[in-house]
């Protein structure tokens, strides 16, 4: 392993899950979201960005629950994947 392998697996290695999902919605705004979520979870590698309708989030936590119950109070949530990354880099799928 080099080690720069080894460096983004201690990164990654804080937050287990990969949680994305994207939000339909009404006068949405991805700065209130960003700032939502450095507020209110611990994570990383956090992406949200669209419009008003539409946001993608992408976010690296502990915790996807918390993030799935914000989201869903801002719109309909869907193309929900949360995927374990400990497991991933075990190699175990499923």
């Amino acid at each position: 392993m080099f080690d720069n392998d080894l460096d983004n697996e201690e990164e990654y290695s804080e937050f287990r899950y990969d949680t994305q999902l994207l939000i339909e919605g009404h006068d949405l705004d991805e700065d209130v979201i960003r700032d939502y979520f450095t507020e209110h979870f611990k994570g990383n590698c956090l992406l949200a960005v669209g419009d008003d309708e539409l946001i993608k989030i992408h976010f690296h936590t502990n915790e996807p629950w918390k993030v799935l119950e914000y989201c869903a109070t801002l719109g309909e949530i869907y193309d929900i994947v949360v995927e374990d990354m400990d497991r991933q880099s075990r190699g175990l799928h499923g």
